[in-house]
């Protein structure tokens, strides 16, 4: 009798998020971009978010939280409803980078986020002012071992995944190559194309328009794979250094505490939305390589990027703020 009771309480309990999450979504759901409108992250989202909206039968409202690398609004998540009405699409720096930086991170990416879905990649490719005097990869750090200390390599500041892919290919090919950060990719596009700055890594999309132009020159995609857009450029691998693995990455998170079954609900919706094809047109054009893999997926793919980027950190001696 005992055990029949048992049987029925712990029933009682579950139904209720069972139904939930069946019926799920029933209202419309709060997508939180941590940047500005107009960049990947969000470019990103919205495609994801409007047919995710199509399938799920409710509106996916996307609210963009900017500040802090992304931080501001991921700790909006961490601290919101675990209903399944407040996610995010969020990036690897507020994500896993950010763990290893800010001594004070309002959050802990793998306690007080559930992992839902890894949605997008964007590989970092390594380009060259159109005057060094290199155009592949032996040829670049042949030079730079030649002159060492006399090459710099810009990044969009501090920490930031061109800083961090500038300092694995520094490290990986025992290279003395000087850091120059900046404010943003626009003023490092601007003095690598007035020669200022000899290379730097940077998101596939915002190098691309100037890789066709011929004003800079490519040299190697930090992925496992080539980029159908730039076939005739070799991965890193490819040039002898597959430690070199440098990709941004956007992730959908949820509150830690949102039960399994609508975490297991809005995967479904999310990852059905990321296989539409016009998802994936719309997204290629951006360099983006959609994923969509499972929860379990998802939240080791984020544990090993932190103890990755971390010891890229720690070697490096990059300071927390």
């Amino acid at each position: 009798m005992r055990i029949l009771l048992r049987l029925v309480c712990a029933l009682a309990i579950l139904m209720p998020a069972a139904l939930a999450a069946q019926e799920y979504p029933v209202k419309p759901i709060k997508l939180i971009v941590p940047f500005p409108p107009g960049g990947p992250n969000d470019i990103i989202a919205r495609a994801v978010g409007q047919r995710m909206a199509e399938i799920g039968g409710q509106p996916v409202l996307i609210d963009n939280r900017g500040g802090a690398a992304g931080v501001l609004g991921t700790d909006a998540v961490a601290k919101g409803e675990p209903d399944g009405y407040t996610i995010a699409i969020t990036s690897a720096g507020a994500l896993a980078i950010s763990a290893s930086l800010q001594e004070k991170l309002p959050y802990d990416s793998t306690k007080d986020l559930k992992a839902v879905t890894l949605v997008a990649k964007v590989p970092e490719m390594l380009v060259l002012a159109s005057s060094v005097p290199a155009s592949t990869m032996s040829e670049l750090v042949a030079l730079a071992k030649a002159k060492p200390g006399q090459l710099n390599f810009a990044s969009t500041g501090p920490g930031s995944m061109p800083h961090l892919a500038g300092e694995l290919f520094r490290m990986s090919a025992q290279i003395d190559i000087v850091h120059v950060p900046y404010r943003g990719a626009a003023p490092v596009m601007n003095d690598l194309l007035g020669q200022q700055v000899q290379m730097v890594f940077l998101d596939l999309p915002i190098l691309l328009p100037q890789v066709q132009a011929g004003k800079i020159k490519p040299i190697a995609i930090g992925a496992r794979e080539r980029v159908a857009s730039l076939k005739d450029v070799p991965t890193t691998a490819e040039t002898g250094y597959p430690q070199i693995l440098a990709e941004n990455w956007y992730g959908m998170v949820a509150p830690a505490a949102t039960p399994p079954a609508i975490v297991g609900r809005l995967n479904r919706i999310a990852v059905e939305a990321m296989r539409s094809a016009d998802v994936k047109e719309k997204l290629a054009s951006q360099g983006a390589t959609l994923v969509g893999n499972s929860p379990e997926e998802f939240a080791a793919y984020l544990r090993s990027e932190i103890d990755k980027w971390g010891k890229v950190v720690q070697a490096a001696g990059i300071k927390p703020n």
